[in-house]
C-alpha cells in the first residue's frame, strides 16, 4: 500500500514537472516571410516596450476593422499595410496596398530615435511592413517583426476541438495586455478625417 502511494505521488509529480517543461518551452514560432529587421516573440516585445516605452512602439499593420473588432495590444498604433477593398472572393477579403505606408510611419515616428515592432494577425504582413519601414528610412536594427502576430496560428490537428482556430502563440494567446478600446491618438490618422 505504501509503495503504491509513493508511485502515485511520484507519477503526479512527474506530470507537473513535464507539464511545466512543456509550458516553459512555449510555442515554436516560425518566420512567415523573409524580411528586413529582426524577429521577436510577443513576450519579448512586451519586455522591450516596458523597458523603453518612450521610444519603442508596436505598430499594428492590420486593417482598421481587425484593429477595432478583434482587439489589439494596449498602446499599439494602427497603421494598415493594406486596406479592405470592400469585396470578398471565394477564400478571403480583397485588399489594396496602402500607398502611403512609409509616409504614414514617418509622420508618427522618428527613424533616428524610435524602434518599431510590427504586428499583424499571425506574422506575414508584419514581415512586409518591416521591409517597407526600412525603405522609408528606418534602420534595420530598429525594425522588428512580432512572431505569431496578435491571434497566432491555427491548430491543424484534426482531432482537436480547436482545429482551425487560432490558438497557437500570438499576443492574445500569450495572455499579454490587449483591448478593444479605441484611442484616437493611436488609430490610423487618415480615418479620423472621414
Amino acid at each position: 500500500m505504501k509503495h503504491a502511494k509513493k508511485i502515485l505521488i511520484l507519477s503526479i509529480a512527474l506530470v507537473f514537472v513535464f507539464s511545466g517543461l512543456a509550458l516553459a518551452a512555449g510555442y515554436d514560432y516560425k518566420v512567415k516571410k523573409e524580411h528586413a529587421g529582426q524577429d521577436l516573440t510577443p513576450s519579448q516585445v512586451h519586455e522591450m516596450v516596458l523597458k523603453d516605452s518612450a521610444h519603442t512602439f508596436i505598430v499594428d499593420c492590420r486593417t482598421r476593422a481587425e484593429y477595432q473588432l478583434i482587439g489589439h495590444p494596449v498602446g499599439a498604433y494602427n497603421i494598415p499595410l493594406k486596406f479592405w477593398a470592400g469585396n470578398f472572393d471565394k477564400k478571403e477579403y480583397g485588399t489594396s496596398t496602402n500607398p502611403n505606408f512609409g509616409k504614414d510611419l514617418l509622420a508618427r515616428f522618428d527613424p533616428k530615435t524610435d524602434t518599431l515592432i510590427f504586428m499583424c494577425r499571425s506574422g506575414k504582413r508584419s514581415c512586409s511592413s518591416c521591409a517597407e519601414a526600412v525603405k522609408a528610412g528606418f534602420p534595420a536594427e530598429k525594425v522588428f517583426n512580432m512572431l505569431g502576430g496578435f491571434e497566432g496560428d491555427k491548430v491543424k490537428y484534426k482531432q482537436s476541438a480547436y482545429c482551425g482556430q487560432r490558438k497557437l502563440g500570438g499576443w492574445r494567446n500569450e495572455g499579454l495586455p490587449w483591448t478593444y478600446h479605441i484611442d484616437t491618438k493611436l488609430i490610423y490618422q487618415p480615418d479620423l478625417s472621414k
